[in-house]
C-alpha cells in the first residue's frame, strides 16, 4: 500500500474511488508551508536563505500524512500538474523528511495527471518520477521576488505615503496598467467629426443604407467633415443629384474558430459573456476539475491530445453533420515556453458529455462548462463561409460618392456552435446584409441625413480586457491574473462599476509614488523580462539564485534612496507629476494652484490619516479651504476633512463628516470638554446632496421616546441602526419597514412589532441555518451554513468561516465547507508545563507580597 497525496479533499475523494482499496489517498489542502509574514524570511545577506514555517491550520493534515505513513511505508505525490503543484509535492517531501515521517527506505515519487478520470489517474500511476527541482526552483525565485518586494517596498510606503497599504512585485504593475488608462481618459480631448448617410431604393423597392465616402471628387477623410455647416452643405451635395450603383463586388470570405481555452483566454470570455470575475471564474474551474469534468484549468496551452482531437471530430460527425469536420484536423501551436506550462487546453474530460446530459446544479459550473465544451467543439469545426459584398454608388459628375457594404453566411461552420465575444462592442457594417443590386441600377434617395460624432477616450479596463492586457505583455502567469486583479480591489486601490475598473485615490497615489521613486520595478518590460527569466529557471537555462542578486542589488539602492525622502519631498513629486489632473489651466495667465477662498495660499495635494487624499490651501489653519482628490468641480458636494458646515442649530455646530462607516452628521466639535460629541450616521437613501440642516437636526433628535410601555412602565424608543430603522423596549430590538416611521410610529404599531419579535425569541434568538451540509466526515459534528451579520459563515463545532464574497451559500458543498473549516480551525495549544514547587525555606518568614490592582473600570 501506498499514501497518496493531493491538495483537495474533493480531488482525494475522486481519486480513491479510481485507485482502490490497496491505497490511503490524502489531501494537503494546499500549501503546506509558506514563509512567515515578517522581515528576515528572505535573507539576501545568505544567499537568499529561505526561512519556512508550516502554517497553524496544516499542521493537523501534515500529521495525518505522517502517521498514515507509519503503516503504509511509501509516498506518491500527486498535488496539481503545474509550478505551485511541484512547489507543495516539494514542501511536503520536505516538511515530512525533516519530521523523520519519511525515512531512508522510504519510496517517495511523483505522479501529474492533467484530469481526473479513471484512464489519466492509471496512466499516471504507471509513469513516477521525482520532483522536479527546476520548477521548484523557479517557484523559490517567485516567491522570493513576491517576498522581497512585499516586505522591502510595503514599508517604505506606509512610512512616505499615508494611507498605502501594500506594494507588489506584479500587483503594482497590474495597477499601474489601470491608472495610466484613466489618466488616458482624463486627458483626452474629444474632436467633432461629422459623416453622412443616406436610405436608399433599389428598383424593386428593397431599402438599404449607405455612407458618404467621396464629395467633390476627393476621397473623404475620417475629419473632412468637421461641422454642422459642412455636414448640411454635403447632404445638399447628395440630395440635389441622382444616384446609380457604378459598381458591385462580392468577394468570398471565411472566418476561422477561436483556439481552444487556455487559463487567460477563459477568464476573459467569462467576463464578457457572463460577467464573471477572474476569482469567481477560477473557482467555478476548480469545482469542475475536481469533480472529474474538465481538464487542468491552470495553463498557457492551447493544444489538445491527439485523442481528444478525434474524439471531438467524432462529436461533431453525430451531433452537426460530417460537413461540419474538416478535412484534417486543426492544430493549434502552443505558446508555453517551457515545459511547466506546456500542458493540454482547457477542455471537457470526455467530449461526448454535452452540457444537456449533464446535471450540474451550480450555476456558475454550469455556466461554464457549457462555455468550455462549445469552445473545444467549435476549435475542431469548418471554418464559416461567407460572402462580403461592397457596392459602389456615385453621381453622373463623379462628385458625390457612397459606399455600401454587407454579407451573407453560405455556411455557419463553427458559428453554429460558438462565437468569441468581444471586449467593447463595435457596430460592423459588414455584418448587414444587402438587397439584390445590379450594376448600373438607379436607386432612389429615401432620406439623406447627417449624423454628429465626438471621438472618444479608451474605454477603461474590464476584468476580461485586463486579463488580456497583462497577456499580451508577459506581465504575470495565468495562475496568478486572478489573484492579483482580486487583491488591488481588496486594497481599495481599485473599485467595479458596471463591469469597469477605476482607480481610487490610494491606488492612483500608490502608482505615481512607485513610478516616481521606483520607475524601472513598475515597468512592462522590466516586469516581463523578469517572468521571461523566471521561465529559463524552469528551464534549466538559468540559476534561480543569480537571478535574485541581480534583482536585489539595484532594488536595494532603489529603497535606500526612497528612505531619504521625506514625506514633504514625496508629497512635493507627486503634486508635480499629477499636477495636469489636479490643478488643469482654466484661463491663461491665472495660476490654477493659487487658492481662490483666500487668494494668498497655494494649492496642493495631501494625504488624511484614513489613507485617502484630498486638496487644501497652504495658508491652514487660517484657511481651511478643502475640496476631493481630483479635478476642480466637485467640491459642491465634497466633505473634507475637517467636515462641512450645515448651520447651526442654537449654540451647536452642524456638521457634515465623511467616517470609516460612511457619512455622519455631528452636532458640535470634538473638544477635550465635548470628547464624545453626538453623532448620527445617514441613511443610505438620503441622497447627501439633499442633505439640509432641518434633516440633520431631526436625525440627530433620535433616539426618540414613544412612551411607556403599558406592561412594565419601560421607555419604548425608535432609532435608526446599522441594519436599519427599529424600536427598543429593554434589550429587545424590532425592526421597522420606512426610515420616516422612526418619527412617526405610535405606541399601539411599536409594541406589536415587539410582541412580535419576542416571540421569535427577541434579540438573542438562534438564528435559522442557510443549509444544512450533514455531518463533518472526518471530525463529526454538524456542519452548517449560518446567516451573518457581516455575510454568512461556515459553521461547526466552535469553528466560524466566513463564506467568500463569490460563492453563493446556498450552493456551498461539504467539500468546500471542509476546506473553510480547516483554514480557520485553530490549532490546539500544548498543555503547559508544571513548573515544580519551590523549595520552603525554613529561615523565617516570606514577607507578604501586594497584589496588583487591576485595570480600572
Amino acid at each position: 500500500m501506498a499514501v497518496v497525496v493531493v491538495e483537495s479533499p474533493a480531488k482525494a475523494k475522486t481519486i480513491n474511488k479510481y485507485l482502490g482499496p490497496g491505497f490511503t489517498v490524502l489531501a494537503s489542502y494546499g500549501h503546506v508551508r509558506d514563509l512567515p509574514p515578517k522581515d528576515g524570511s528572505v535573507d539576501p545577506d545568505n544567499d537568499f536563505e529561505m526561512l519556512w514555517e508550516v502554517g497553524a491550520a496544516s499542521k493537523k493534515h501534515v500529521k495525518a500524512i505522517a502517521d498514515a505513513l507509519k503503516d503504509d511505508n511509501e509516498l506518491i505525490l500527486a498535488t496539481d500538474p503545474d509550478r505551485e503543484g511541484e512547489a507543495i509535492s516539494w514542501h511536503l517531501q520536505q516538511t515530512l523528511t525533516k519530521r523523520r515521517a519519511i525515512k531512508k527506505d522510504t519510496p517517495v515519487s511523483r505522479v501529474v495527471f492533467n484530469a481526473i478520470t479513471k484512464a489519466a489517474v492509471t496512466e499516471a500511476m504507471k509513469n513516477p518520477r521525482q520532483v522536479d527541482m527546476e520548477l521548484v526552483e523557479a517557484y523559490l525565485a517567485r516567491r522570493a521576488l513576491d517576498y522581497l518586494v512585499g516586505f522591502k517596498l510595503s514599508p517604505v510606503l506606509w512610512r512616505r505615503l499615508p494611507g498605502a497599504k501594500s506594494a507588489g512585485r506584479v500587483q503594482s504593475v497590474c495597477l499601474r496598467l489601470i491608472v495610466d488608462r484613466e489618466m488616458e481618459i482624463e486627458a483626452f480631448n474629444a474632436r467633432e467629426y461629422w459623416s453622412v448617410g443616406a436610405s436608399l431604393s433599389t428598383p424593386r423597392g428593397q431599402i438599404f443604407g449607405a455612407r458618404l465616402t467621396t464629395l467633390g471628387g476627393k476621397r473623404l477623410d475620417k475629419f473632412d467633415i468637421a461641422n454642422a455647416t459642412e455636414a448640411e452643405l454635403a447632404v445638399q451635395a447628395v440630395t440635389s443629384r441622382d444616384l446609380t450603383a457604378t459598381s458591385v463586388e462580392a468577394k468570398p470570405a471565411s472566418r476561422n474558430p477561436s483556439a481552444p481555452f487556455m487559463t487567460s483566454t477563459l477568464q476573459q470570455e467569462a467576463s464578457r459573456k457572463f460577467g464573471m470575475g477572474a476569482r469567481q471564474t477560477m473557482s467555478a474551474a476548480q469545482r469542475l476539475y475536481e469533480a472529474g469534468l474538465i481538464t487542468y484549468m491552470r495553463t498557457d496551452g492551447i493544444d489538445m491530445a491527439p485523442e481528444a482531437v478525434h474524439a471531438t471530430r467524432d462529436v461533431i460527425a453525430e451531433r452537426y453533420g460530417k460537413q461540419y469536420v474538416p478535412a484534417s484536423p486543426r492544430i493549434y501551436k502552443n505558446k508555453a515556453k517551457n515545459a511547466q506550462e506546456a500542458h493540454e487546453c482547457v477542455r471537457p474530460t470526455e467530449l461526448d458529455q454535452a452540457p444537456d446530459k449533464i446535471n450540474i446544479s451550480d450555476s456558475d459550473q454550469k455556466k461554464l462548462y457549457d462555455l468550455i465544451w462549445k469552445r473545444t467543439i467549435s476549435s475542431q469545426m469548418e471554418a464559416a463561409r461567407m460572402e462580403r459584398t461592397t457596392v459602389e454608388i456615385g453621381s453622373s459628375d463623379g462628385q458625390v460618392g457612397l459606399r455600401a457594404t454587407g454579407q451573407v453566411v453560405l455556411f455557419d461552420g463553427f458559428m453554429r456552435v460558438y462565437e468569441e465575444g468581444r471586449d467593447d462592442s463595435v457596430v460592423d457594417d459588414d455584418d448587414k446584409r444587402l438587397p439584390q443590386i445590379a450594376a448600373q441600377d438607379p436607386l432612389v434617395k429615401k432620406s439623406v441625413a447627417p449624423e454628429q460624432h465626438h471621438t472618444q477616450p479608451p474605454p477603461r479596463y474590464t476584468e476580461a480586457s485586463l486579463v488580456k492586457r497583462m497577456e499580451e505583455l508577459g506581465i504575470g502567469r495565468p495562475s496568478t491574473y486572478a489573484s492579483v486583479v482580486t487583491t488591488i480591489q481588496d486594497r481599495d486601490y481599485v473599485r467595479k462599476e458596471k463591469n469597469r475598473l477605476i482607480p481610487e485615490d490610494k491606488g492612483r497615489l500608490v502608482t505615481v509614488f512607485l513610478s516616481s521613486f521606483f520607475r524601472q520595478y513598475v515597468g512592462y518590460e522590466f516586469t516581463a523580462n523578469l517572468e521571461n527569466e523566471l521561465d529559463d529557471v524552469s528551464a534549466g537555462e538559468r540559476q534561480y539564485r543569480t537571478v535574485l542578486t541581480r534583482f536585489w542589488k539595484d532594488f536595494k539602492v532603489a529603497i535606500d534612496e526612497a528612505m531619504d525622502q521625506s514625506i514633504t519631498e514625496v508629497l512635493k513629486k507627486i503634486n508635480d507629476v499629477l499636477e495636469p489632473h489636479l490643478f488643469p489651466v482654466e484661463e491663461p495667465g491665472v495660476d490654477p494652484r493659487v487658492c481662490k477662498n483666500c487668494g494668498e495660499g497655494r494649492l496642493s495635494m495631501r494625504t488624511a490619516r484614513s489613507g485617502g487624499a484630498f486638496v487644501g490651501c497652504s495658508n491652514y489653519p487660517e484657511c481651511r479651504f478643502t475640496r476631493p482628490f481630483g479635478p476642480p468641480g466637485t467640491e459642491s458636494s465634497a466633505i473634507g476633512p475637517d467636515g462641512k458646515l450645515l448651520g447651526h442649530d442654537g449654540e451647536d455646530s452642524i456638521s457634515l463628516r465623511d467616517g470609516r462607516y460612511g457619512p455622519y452628521v455631528q452636532r458640535g466639535t470634538l473638544t477635550e470638554e465635548n470628547p464624545k460629541p453626538q453623532r448620527m450616521s445617514i441613511p443610505k437613501t438620503w441622497p447627501i446632496d439633499e442633505l439640509t440642516l432641518e434633516k440633520a437636526v431631526q436625525l440627530l433628535s433620535l433616539p426618540r421616546e414613544i412612551g411607556a410601555h403599558p406592561q412594565d412602565g419601560v421607555m419604548i424608543e425608535s432609532s435608526i441602526g446599522r441594519f436599519g430603522p427599529y424600536v427598543k423596549h429593554g434589550t429587545i430590538y424590532a425592526n421597522i419597514g420606512d426610515i420616516d416611521e422612526v418619527w412617526s410610529i405610535g405606541m399601539n404599531r411599536a409594541v406589536e412589532e415587539l410582541a412580535k419579535k419576542a416571540a421569535r425569541g427577541g434579540r438573542g434568538a438562534a438564528a435559522t441555518p442557510l443549509l444544512e451540509l450533514g455531518e463533518h466526515p472526518y471530525e463529526g459534528g454538524a456542519v452548517q451554513v449560518m446567516p451573518g451579520r457581516y455575510g454568512p459563515y461556515v459553521k461547526w463545532a466552535k469553528v466560524n468561516a466566513t463564506v467568500p464574497k463569490d460563492v453563493e451559500p446556498e450552493k456551498m458543498t461539504m467539500e468546500m465547507a471542509i476546506t473553510l473549516i480547516a483554514e480557520k480551525a485553530p490549532t490546539k495549544k500544548k498543555p503547559a508545563v508544571k513548573k515544580k514547587p519551590a523549595v520552603k525555606k525554613t529561615a523565617g518568614k516570606k514577607p507578604a507580597t501586594k497584589k496588583k490592582a487591576g485595570p480600572e473600570a
